[in-house]
């Protein structure tokens, strides 16, 4: 492992960060994608996790991918054919968001700078995104004359709509924290200083509720936009069979009834 990722762990929140702000926090080797990869990994088998921030140290977020090692095809982009290519991408990039689909914790993107290209993607990876008012987000894989290798192409319309995405994609021009929270690309602006901590509170509130319920409901809403309607119900169905026989919920009807906060285990 390299010092590419930070993880800090505060009860149920696991913070990662995006630890090389010498390159903009770009993500420019294999050894950045193994990274994230097991982190998500670890994550997911851990059932005391309720919730993930992801953010980048500051000045950015994630500058995408390493131009530098685009024009030198170095790491990733070290490939001398296109078959090597395609599958550097998907040996590489890729990985990531498969990643972060398949985690069932709910995670949180605090956009503390420039989200450029992958780095864009990255948090349309998240479930919530926070941006700080000095977020820059940017399409702009057309600007350097390449097409979103990392699932952009299928993330930003989901989170911004075809017409917006579709702009955004063919103009590469980039939206700052205000164009995005009217895009809804994110769903509020804080003080820069104030976004680590207003994502964390977030996390937080996300925290308190039953795990096992979280994970559950995270996975409908992932399942639910390519489902058919009538087999989300059957999912949701067999999903909650398991909801009304844990201990979280016989406690969070009671809680509800005494007018308490409930106090969860995953049990």
């Amino acid at each position: 492992m390299s010092d590419f990722l930070k993880i800090e762990q505060d009860g149920p929140v696991v913070t990662l960060t995006l630890n090389a702000p010498e390159r903009r926090n770009a993500i420019s080797g294999f050894e950045d994608c193994d990274e994230v990869e097991a982190a998500c990994k670890r994550i997911a088998r851990d059932d005391a996790i309720r919730c993930v921030v992801v953010t980048g140290a500051d000045p950015a977020f994630c500058a995408g991918g390493d131009l530098k090692g685009m024009r030198d095809r170095k790491g990733i982009m070290a490939a001398d054919s296109p078959a090597v290519m395609r599958e550097n991408y998907r040996r590489g990039i890729q990985r990531i968001p498969l990643a972060l689909w398949e985690l069932d914790v709910p995670t949180i993107a605090a956009v503390n700078g420039a989200a450029i290209g992958a780095g864009l993607d990255l948090a349309c990876m998240c479930d919530m995104r926070i941006a700080s008012d000095k977020a820059i987000f940017a399409e702009s894989f057309v600007r350097v004359g390449i097409v979103p290798g990392d699932g952009g192409a299928w993330l930003l319309p989901r989170a911004v709509g075809l017409a917006m995405a579709a702009e955004m994609s063919f103009t590469g021009d980039p939206l700052n924290a205000e164009q995005a929270l009217a895009a809804r690309l994110v769903s509020r602006v804080v003080p820069h200083g104030e976004l680590l901590g207003a994502a964390r509170e977030l996390a937080a509130r996300v925290a308190k509720n039953p795990p096992q319920v979280l994970r559950m409901t995270k996975r409908l809403l992932r399942e639910g936009q390519h489902m058919s309607l009538p087999s989300l119900l059957e999912l949701s169905a067999a999903f909650q069979a398991i909801a009304h026989e844990t201990e979280d919920h016989k406690e969070a009807v009671n809680a509800m009834i005494e007018k308490r906060q409930g106090v969860f285990y995953g049990r």
